[in-house]
């Protein structure tokens, strides 16, 4: 597949990816991309957060891709029982542990438990060594119970503007790699 084929749908975190994060980059590079907007992005709803996917996906006329970080990846997980055949496939980057108890945002643990029900599309879950929001033996775990093979990012942090990752071409390639698969 290739991305004029697709619906490409980037799913931020917690308060949303600003200009200088990757997400914003390839929202703006890749012509069929389009953000999923939420009601609030400093106060999560995971019920708003997962009907408005649902809701995105719906308006699709073409296959879609989700590209989620963070906080979005665990809305997509739960989205994910509810979305049709047009979701093709999902990128997701940077899970957060929003079931840690010392979880830095406790705003995030309304979103938990993770599911762990495979997906039911094909994914590609991208993980650091040094994530402060998740272990990479946690997110090799959900990413296992998903039905899916775990990308090992080194030590990034978070995968965000924040640890040095703006344009992420490195991310842009895996993503393409990917895509060519579907």
């Amino acid at each position: 597949m290739r991305t004029f084929d697709c619906d490409i749908l980037i799913v931020p975190g917690y308060t949303n990816s600003g200009p200088e994060h990757w997400q914003s980059r390839w929202e703006l590079q890749l012509s069929t991309a389009r953000r999923v907007e939420q009601a609030s992005w400093d106060e999560p709803d995971r019920d708003d957060w997962v009907a408005r996917i649902v809701a995105e996906v719906g308006r699709s006329e073409r296959p879609v891709v989700l590209i989620a970080h963070s906080l979005g990846v665990v809305a997509v997980a739960h989205a994910a029982p509810l979305l049709d055949e047009r979701v093709r496939g999902a990128f997701l980057v940077g899970l957060p542990d929003v079931e840690r108890p010392d979880f830095p945002i406790p705003v995030e643990r309304r979103f938990g438990p993770i599911p762990r029900d495979p997906l039911p599309f094909p994914s590609v879950p991208v993980a650091s060594r040094n994530d402060p929001y998740c272990s990479y033996d946690k997110a090799e775990d959900v990413a296992y119970a998903w039905g899916a093979v775990i990308v090992d990012a080194g030590e990034s942090g978070h995968i965000n503007t924040a640890s040095g990752h703006g344009p992420w071409p490195e991310g842009l390639m895996r993503f393409a790699g990917f895509l060519k698969r579907l």
